[in-house]
């Protein structure tokens, strides 16, 4: 074999290892963000519970103003789930960063041995863990306001939900770990994520009438 091939070769079996441990790193760094995350969260369950009482409040108010009958409910609930989850998401997304700009978490997040994209991939985990969490109530609700029957369509409507919430928690995670070193946080993180998010949300609509129609 030439010198070209060995260099090959033994490049080849040097980096599939080498990737192969730093996709393990990668995954142990996120897992290590994610378990943080949701161990804070437990302790306190002050953002946890400020957003189950948003959510179900938004959820009150946008039936009782619609006032649906059971044949409306197809077409109302969709976008009724939807923008209480965009609200209830966001101002939990945004706490979780707030709380730890005060506490100078990030900055010993940034100067740990921790790549950016392990606590990237860390903090998207936890938010679609917590937005799970708050359908979870939300969406019962929902069906019970809204006379749907949610049982029959519940794998459909559970698959809408995951790949919503993998959408809207890359967005929002990104932009809430931008907005929260400005000073305008609160209205930034609106500002920066609607407008790329609308997509999505329309999408998001449209799947979950198509599942409850």
């Amino acid at each position: 074999m030439d010198a070209g091939g060995c260099a090959r070769a033994h490049g080849g079996r040097r980096g599939l290892p080498g990737g192969r441990r730093g996709a393990r790193l990668i995954v142990r760094g996120a897992l290590a963000i994610l378990a943080k995350d949701l161990r804070i969260e437990w302790r306190t369950r002050e953002s946890l519970a400020s957003v189950f009482v948003l959510g179900v409040l938004l959820l009150v108010v946008l039936t009782v103003a619609h006032d649906p009958t059971p044949e409306a409910a197809p077409a109302l609930a969709p976008a009724v789930l939807w923008v209480s989850f965009v609200f209830t998401g966001l101002a939990g997304i945004q706490r979780g960063f707030l709380l730890e700009r005060e506490n100078d978490c990030l900055a010993g997040l940034l100067t740990a041995p921790v790549d950016p994209a392990d606590i990237y991939a860390g903090k998207l985990a936890a938010n679609v863990v917590l937005l799970g969490a708050t359908q979870a109530v939300v969406v019962p609700l929902a069906g019970l306001f809204l006379h749907a029957d949610l049982w029959p369509v519940l794998p459909g409507l559970l698959a809408v939900l995951l790949l919503g919430n993998l959408g809207f928690a890359a967005l929002a995670t990104l932009f809430s770990a931008v907005a929260a070193r400005t000073r305008a946080r609160e209205t930034l993180l609106p500002l920066l994520f609607l407008p790329l998010a609308l997509p999505l949300l329309i999408g998001a609509v449209q799947a979950t009438q198509a599942v409850l129609a």
